[in-house]
């Protein structure tokens, strides 16, 4: 447990909090700041996601209850009160877009060959009330700027840049609670080298597990570049990896993929 002000404590994933008409729950974490406003009739929900400076990564994420309310300049989301009890909880959600990673440095995949990079996403906050937790809306846990990925400005795709890079060794992955880890393994069957410079993350095919040490983590992808085609076949595993040790399922992917299914997509559009 952190160390904070009175009144301050750790946020957590998934965890029913109880609040009475009239309160407010802050949050703060990652570049996001969260109230969360119970009255008799309605929920009220107001965030600020701040542009993040070049030096500054926060490293917590603490909550604290109380009554007071944040700049009347800050927009509210209302919603009407429906059969809850005045519960409220957080779930991690994936981005509704794919989204690009990079390595921390280009690099080669020899023909043949193959690596395993860990790579950390920032996540969605899915507000959600009562026992049944019915969703009231979402936030984003940063900025989420907008990138193409493809061949040329008419093949391709938009998806989501990533802040952050895919590692080679696990622990040099940031670990922060507003991030899941997925381990991407990329296996080059070709008769060539691949330089790896970016690749397309499916987020949305993506769901979310936590560990014994509160990390999140997804299921592991592989993405197989073939010999015989400009295309690459990419498989999403069942469960979390086994790198996360035993975990639980805190959220469901926003997109459902058949099991077993192997998508094939353009070779162009994961690797731009």
């Amino acid at each position: 447990m952190s160390v904070y002000p009175e009144g301050q404590r750790d946020g957590v994933w998934a965890h029913p909090y109880q609040l009475a008409s009239g309160q407010t729950q802050q949050h703060r974490l990652g570049h996001t700041h969260l109230w969360v406003t119970l009255l008799d009739q309605e929920w009220q929900v107001r965030f600020v996601v701040q542009q993040p400076e070049d030096s500054a990564d926060p490293l917590t994420w603490f909550e604290t209850i109380g009554h007071s309310l944040p700049s009347s300049e800050i927009p509210v989301q209302r919603f009407v009160r429906s059969g809850d009890n005045g519960e409220v909880c957080f779930i991690p959600a994936m981005a509704s877009l794919p989204t690009v990673i990079r390595p921390s440095q280009p690099l080669t995949v020899p023909a043949g060959g193959r690596c395993v990079l860990y790579v950390g996403t920032n996540l969605w906050m899915k507000v959600c009330v009562g026992e049944g937790r019915s969703e009231l809306t979402e936030v984003p846990l940063a900025v989420p700027s907008r990138t193409w990925l493809g061949r040329n400005s008419m093949e391709g795709e938009i998806c989501y840049a990533s802040s952050t890079y895919g590692r080679l060794a696990l622990e040099a992955v940031p670990k922060r609670p507003w991030r899941a880890v997925t381990p991407v393994t990329i296996i080059n069957r070709r008769e060539r080298p691949l330089l790896l410079e970016r690749f397309s993350l499916p987020t949305p095919l993506l769901s979310v597990y936590r560990n014994g040490q509160g990390l999140l983590w997804t299921p592991g992808i592989t993405v197989e570049c073939e010999t015989d085609m400009n295309s690459a076949s990419l498989r999403i595993d069942q469960s979390a990896p086994q790198a996360a040790g035993e975990c639980e399922l805190l959220a469901p992917a926003r997109e459902k993929l058949a099991k077993g299914r192997r998508l094939v997509r353009a070779f162009d559009h994961i690797f731009g």
